[in-house]
C-alpha cells in the first residue's frame, strides 16, 4: 500500500484528528461509523484499495459566508453562514439548515457526515449535507427573522438547486423560515422548484412531514420490539425533549398503545406517572409551539412533578427515547436507564448518547437503535417531497405515513441483515453503520478515483 499505515482505528481516528483539529463533535460521529466499518473494510480489501472510508470523511466542499441583516430598530448584526456537502454519490446534496447560538463547522461536520449514512439507510436517492448559521431565532420578531432568512439565502442559492442541493429544516428552522427562504430562492432564480423541504402544504410542502421524525422513532422502536414477539403497547416511555421531533414520537407511542410518563425541555423535565394522553399532548404542544413556554405550566395545569434543571433518565421505563439534542445521555445517565429496567432506547434526536452510554447499552444487550437509523423518517419524508415537487402532485396523508411506515420496515430489515450475531441478538449500531457505508462506498467505487 505504498508506505501506508495499516487501516486500524487507532490510526484512522489520528490522521483525521490531525486534519480536522478540535472538531470534537465531528471526531465523535465518525469514530462511531468507523468503528463499525473499518472490520468490514479489512474484510473487503477493494474499499481499502480505493480509502473510501477517507474519501467519505472529507466532506466535498465547504462553504462558509457572511450573513448580514437588520433588526426592527435599524441594528446591524452579522452572522455566519454555512453549508457544508458532504457527499453526493447517489443522489443530490440532501440535509437541513439549523439556526443556534452553537452552530460551528464541527457540529456541521458532524451531522453532514451522519447524514451520508442515514440517507443511504432511507433506500432513496440522496446524498448528504448539513448547514446553518449562528443565529437565534427565539426572541426575534418576525420580520427580524424575515431578514435574516432572506440574507442567508441570497448567498447560499450560488450553491444549492433541485439537482444539486435541497436543504431542509432543523433546529431553529420550522416553516416560517422555511417559507421566508423558499420565497427569496423563487425571487433570485426567477422559478418555482422543490429546491427546499418542509414546506407548508399551500405551496409544496408534504403531509406528514413534520410528523414524520417522531412517527419514524416509534415505528423503528416497534419493529425492534416485533423482532423479539413484543411491542409497545402497555410499555412505560420516557421522551427528552418537546419540540417537534419529541412531540410526535411521544404521538405515535400512545397511539402505539405505550404510556408517555415523562418530557422534558431545557428548563427541566415533567413527570406524569398516570400517562400524557393525547390531550395532555396537545396541551405541550400549544404550550411550545404557540405560547412557546416553560413546560413547568404543565405540572401546574395537570398537578405532576417538575424537576427543574434536571433531565429525565432517572425516572423508571421500559423505553426511552431521547430527542433533544446531542450528547444528552452520558455513561451516569444510561447507567440509570439500565438499572431502572429500561429494556429498549430508540434514538429520535441526532447522536444524542455519548460513546460511553452507547457501551453501557450495547453490554447490558437491551435494544439500542442509534439515531441514523430510528430517526431517519424526517428525511425519508423530505424524500418524498421531492418526488412530489418534481411529479407536480401531492400524495394524500394516509399514502405518505404508509410510505414512511414501510421505510422504517426497509430500515430496520438492514439493520437485521448486517448486525446480526452468533448468539442471535442484533446490533443495531453495527448493521445501521455498515448497511448505510455499504450502498454510497459501491457508487464511490462505480465512479472510479474522483
Amino acid at each position: 500500500m505504498h508506505g501506508r499505515k495499516k487501516l486500524t482505528l487507532e490510526n484512522f481516528m489520528q490522521g483525521l484528528a490531525r486534519r480536522n483539529p478540535r472538531q470534537f463533535e465531528f471526531h465523535q460521529a465518525v469514530e462511531e461509523v468507523a468503528a463499525s466499518v473499518i472490520p468490514y473494510i479489512l474484510q473487503h480489501p477493494e474499499y481499502m484499495k480505493a480509502r473510501i472510508l477517507e474519501r467519505m470523511a472529507e466532506p466535498d466542499r465547504t462553504i462558509i459566508f457572511r450573513v448580514v441583516w437588520e433588526d426592527d430598530q435599524g441594528g446591524i448584526h452579522v452572522n455566519r453562514g454555512y453549508r457544508v456537502q458532504f457527499n453526493n454519490a447517489i443522489g443530490p446534496y440532501k440535509g437541513g439548515l439549523r439556526f443556534h447560538p452553537t452552530v460551528n463547522l464541527s457540529i456541521l461536520k458532524f451531522l453532514g457526515f451522519e447524514q451520508t449514512f442515514k440517507n443511504s439507510l432511507t433506500t432513496l436517492p440522496m446524498g448528504a449535507a448539513k448547514g446553518g448559521a449562528n443565529f437565534n431565532p427565539k426572541g426575534k420578531s418576525d420580520r427580524e427573522v424575515m431578514r435574516f432568512c432572506q440574507s442567508f439565502m441570497t448567498e447560499l442559492h450560488r450553491y444549492i438547486g433541485p439537482n444539486v442541493d435541497i436543504p431542509a429544516g432543523d433546529l431553529g428552522v420550522g416553516t416560517r423560515e422555511i417559507s421566508y427562504m423558499f420565497g427569496q430562492y423563487k425571487r433570485l432564480e426567477n422559478e418555482f422548484t422543490g429546491v427546499i423541504t418542509g414546506k407548508a402544504l399551500e405551496y409544496g410542502g408534504s403531509f406528514v412531514r413534520r410528523e414524520a421524525t417522531g412517527y419514524g422513532c416509534a415505528y423503528f422502536m416497534q419493529q425492534m420490539l416485533h423482532q423479539k414477539g413484543d411491542s409497545v403497547e402497555g410499555k412505560t416511555c420516557i421522551v427528552s425533549g418537546a419540540g417537534n421531533v419529541a412531540q410526535h414520537t411521544a404521538e405515535k407511542l400512545i397511539e402505539l398503545g405505550g404510556k408517555v410518563i415523562a418530557m422534558s425541555d431545557t428548563s427541566g423535565f415533567i413527570h406524569d406517572p398516570e400517562g400524557i394522553d393525547q390531550e395532555k399532548l396537545n396541551f405541550i404542544m400549544d404550550l411550545k409551539n404557540r405560547k412557546r413556554a416553560s413546560i413547568a405550566e404543565y405540572a401546574e395545569k395537570f398537578k405532576s412533578q417538575y424537576y427543574p434543571n434536571q433531565k429525565p433518565w432517572s425516572v423508571p421505563c421500559d423505553l426511552a427515547f431521547p430527542c433533544a439534542t446531542q450528547n444528552e445521555i452520558d455513561e451516569c445517565a444510561a447507567q440509570e436507564l439500565v438499572k431502572n429496567g429500561c429494556i429498549g432506547v430508540a434514538e429520535g434526536a441526532n447522536m444524542p448518547t455519548l460513546k460511553e452510554g452507547v457501551n453501557v447499552f450495547q453490554n447490558a444487550r437491551i435494544l439500542y437503535a442509534p439515531g441514523k437509523a430510528s430517526n431517519a423518517g424526517g428525511v425519508a419524508v423530505s424524500g418524498l417531497e421531492m418526488t412530489q415537487n418534481i411529479m407536480r402532485l401531492n400524495w394524500n396523508r394516509d399514502e405518505l405515513e404508509a410510505r414512511l411506515k414501510d421505510i422504517m420496515r426497509q430500515i430496520h430489515q438492514k439493520c437485521l441483515y448486517y448486525g446480526q450475531e452468533e448468539d442471535g441478538r442484533i446490533d443495531y449500531v453495527r448493521g445501521a453503520n455498515i448497511a448505510g457505508f455499504k450502498k454510497v462506498a459501491d457508487a464511490m467505487l462505480a465512479y472510479g478515483t474522483i
